[in-house]
């Protein structure tokens, strides 16, 4: 990274760790819902992190070049583990790092050159349980799950065009986007954020990893389109989606 891009990042990070560490507050209130709620979902699997901040953020360093900002959901059972607290690190993430590694021509390494993120911070195993989280957990808890997606989104949108030209922003996972989605604030306020920029242009829109549904999107364009580079059909699927679900 450049100094400035640098600089932009380390603001970027300090502001979301300040900002995960201020939710947190907020923890007791959600925790008793957020442990029930993963016990719907696996038994076996220990509650530990009601608000996850992505400690992968401390790892990157000047000397990477990030080309990628990724951006889930919310932090399933997985990422709350506290040996984890890093998005992306299950199933869909697995898919992920292996979607990038069989494809070295994208020169993508997912773990050193893309920077995740959430829609939110907030864990529930899945995550249509942010609704119940909310209901259950009280009116703060319905304040933190719109103000952390805010937050979120105005956050990275700043990062990705202060990383410039050469970075792209992708959106995995979209149906909660879409009108009376969960994500309602987050698309807001990242369309705002962007406003008339051309950097618009460099944010895709995909199908989540999860359940191989990306690659399964992306095959299924493949075989219509067998001569396009995979470069191009990303670019093509990415900007599909985001018309569908953005309208621009």
């Amino acid at each position: 990274m450049t100094q400035q891009q640098w600089n932009s990042f380390c603001n970027f990070r300090d502001q979301y760790k300040a900002l995960c560490h201020q939710w947190m507050n907020l923890a007791p209130m959600m925790a008793p819902v957020q442990r029930q709620l993963l016990h719907d979902v696996d038994a076996g699997c220990l509650f530990e992190t009601s608000v996850v901040y992505n400690m992968a953020l401390d790892d990157v360093t000047p000397q990477d070049e990030i080309k990628l900002i990724v951006i889930g959901d919310n932090p399933g059972k997985e990422e709350q583990l506290a040996k984890n607290n890093r998005y992306l690190v299950g199933s869909s993430g697995r898919n992920a790092e292996g979607f990038f590694r069989r494809n070295p021509e994208l020169a993508i390494d997912f773990r050193r050159n893309a920077i995740i993120m959430n829609k939110t911070p907030i864990h529930t195993a899945k995550t249509r349980q942010l609704l119940e989280l909310a209901k259950k957990a009280g009116p703060d808890a319905e304040r933190l799950l719109q103000e952390s997606q805010r937050e979120c989104a105005r956050l990275v949108a700043r990062l990705h065009q202060d990383l410039g030209p050469t970075a792209e922003l992708w959106l995995v996972g979209h149906s909660e986007l879409k009108p009376r989605g969960i994500f309602q604030e987050y698309k807001a306020v990242l369309t705002q954020s962007y406003g008339d920029s051309s950097d618009w242009n460099r944010v895709f829109v995909y199908n989540h990893f999860s359940m191989s549904s990306f690659i399964s999107d992306y095959n299924k364009f493949h075989r219509e389109h067998p001569d396009m580079s995979l470069k191009d059909s990303l670019v093509q699927i990415g900007t599909r989606r985001r018309l569908e679900v953005f309208g621009r």
